[in-house]
């Protein structure tokens, strides 16, 4: 029962992110121009603006010639998700977590590819360090933060199995 309930995990937050990245996405096509800057939140306008572009790179705009490479990296990488998710253990939570939040962010930004031919982007941070960023959407933001938990994860996996290791004698 965990273990279902922890695979659930995965899908239930690939499907919110997809659901919040999808709507924001449609909420700026309807309602932006596009390459134009607007201030909706005018207390943040020195640190966030939203700024409409369009990207057919990957990630805050970067390598826009190898979109149609970057579509098939994100089918593969969803693939993968999906097969290593099977080969967790019933504990792992919170490599689950930081997988929903990649593949959610895969799958919106390939969505994007196949209906837009390229990918809305639209949160324009400018403070340090992020000033002069690349503008972003919510799917590149989750794919981030997905990594870096994964990272995080890893890290203290690892220490902690180092520790449990018997030591030799």
């Amino acid at each position: 029962m965990k273990l279902i309930r922890n695979r659930l995990l995965l899908g239930g937050i690939a499907a919110a992110v997809l659901i919040a990245d999808q709507l924001s996405k449609l909420w700026v096509v309807n309602h932006l121009t596009l390459y134009t800057s607007i201030d909706y939140i005018p207390w943040l306008r020195p640190i966030l603006l939203f700024t409409y572009v369009t990207n057919t790179g990957v990630a805050f705009g970067m390598f826009p010639q190898l979109g149609d490479l970057f579509a098939v990296l994100n089918i593969l990488i969803v693939v993968g998700i999906f097969i290593f998710e099977h080969s967790l253990s019933s504990d792992d939570l919170w490599t689950r977590l930081s997988l929903g939040l990649i593949t959610g962010g895969a799958i919106g930004n390939l969505i994007d590819r196949f209906v837009r031919g390229s990918v809305v982007d639209f949160l324009d941070f400018n403070f340090w360090p992020l000033y002069n960023w690349g503008i972003f959407n919510l799917a590149d933001a989750s794919i981030v933060m997905g990594v870096i938990l994964l990272l995080i994860v890893s890290f203290f996996l690892e220490r902690t199995e180092m520790a449990e290791a018997p030591a030799d004698a």
